[in-house]
């Protein structure tokens, strides 16, 4: 029986990765709908089983037709606060109008249900959509955990990993654990949900959870290069630094941001493990730090694109 699953954002990366593995189950019918389908690459668009919607993120009269007949709607956008909660809103009510079941939230992220809003600022859209999700009669809200993604944490906008001069630097006392999935593992275990009509509500999935320093080991196992270790303080003066940080230029959101959701993901309060739903998609294999690195050559672990959606 065929699923028709909509996707919003496919242009983006992680949509892109999400729509490959959609693809790969023969039994759906994949809707993508962006601002500029052009930018779908061939390997997609080309495929008998897509169908492509232009269309602004505001604009009722081009999400209208893009979710009539879904059996799924997934938003991959990643933006600001009006595109990731009204943005989101428009899809969700057009989802109400046409009945379609289930939405799958823009979330991939720490357990941002268990914080106060304004603790961690930019998750708060994220409690806003799934508490506007709860308002709605026939949509159901499904919210999909993963930690925080490994391609970010390899990436400089963390400040965590230097493969250039092989350091890991971390706050706290080293046992914290990095609770974290590689993107291509959220995008599997995200196309099982699509197609699993019983997946609502609260999901969560972790790719792996070590300390960083059984994750530099793992570095210095697979690359046979021993990272130094760098201790940057303690987890109280980090929320020192960045509630200083933000208090002294608050318009520079990129400087303080990062150290946010370091914070929040490192403290505890978050966390998504250790009971997850990992075990319910048996053919999905987890990804784990060493698998991650085995996976990839020093050169590419820090050339991720931070901005992983697309409207």
């Amino acid at each position: 029986m065929t699923i028709t699953v909509g996707l919003a954002g496919i242009t983006g990366k992680f949509g892109h990765l999400l729509a490959k593995h959609l693809l790969r189950n023969e039994d759906v019918l994949l809707r993508g709908y962006s601002r500029n389908a052009g930018k779908v690459s061939p390997e997609i668009s080309s495929s008998p089983r897509v169908k492509l919607f232009e269309g602004d993120a505001f604009d009722e009269a081009k999400i209208a037709p893009f979710v009539e007949g879904c059996d799924v709607v997934i938003c991959s956008y990643l933006g600001d606060n009006k595109l990731m909660v009204d943005g989101q809103k428009k899809l969700i009510d057009a989802c109400e109008v046409s009945n379609v079941p289930r939405y799958i939230a823009s979330d991939w992220a720490v357990d941002y249900t268990k914080l106060q809003l304004g603790e961690l600022f930019p998750k708060d859209p994220m409690k806003h959509v799934k508490a506007y999700l709860e308002t709605k009669n026939t949509v159901k809200g499904v919210h999909i955990l993963i930690g925080c993604f490994m391609d970010t944490v390899f990436s400089p906008f963390l400040g965590l990993v230097d493969v250039q001069n092989n350091t890991f630097k971390y706050w706290g006392d080293g046992t914290e654990l990095w609770e974290s999935t590689s993107y291509n593992n959220a995008a599997e275990f995200t196309a099982k949900v699509a197609i699993d009509s019983s997946a609502v509500g609260i999901k969560k999935y972790l790719g792996d959870s070590k300390t960083v320093k059984e994750i530099a080991a793992y570095y210095e196992k697979v690359y046979d290069i021993k990272p130094t270790l760098q201790h940057l303080g303690s987890l109280d003066e980090l929320k020192t630094r960045m509630h200083a940080l933000r208090a002294e230029k608050p318009a520079e959101v990129l400087s303080y941001m990062p150290f946010y959701f370091v914070y929040y993901w490192l403290n505890g309060s978050t966390a998504v493990g250790p009971n997850t739903d990992n075990g319910y998609y048996k053919d999905v294999k987890q990804e784990t730090w060493e698998d991650y690195m085995r996976n990839r050559t020093m050169q590419q672990l820090p050339g991720v694109n931070v901005n992983f959606g697309s409207a």
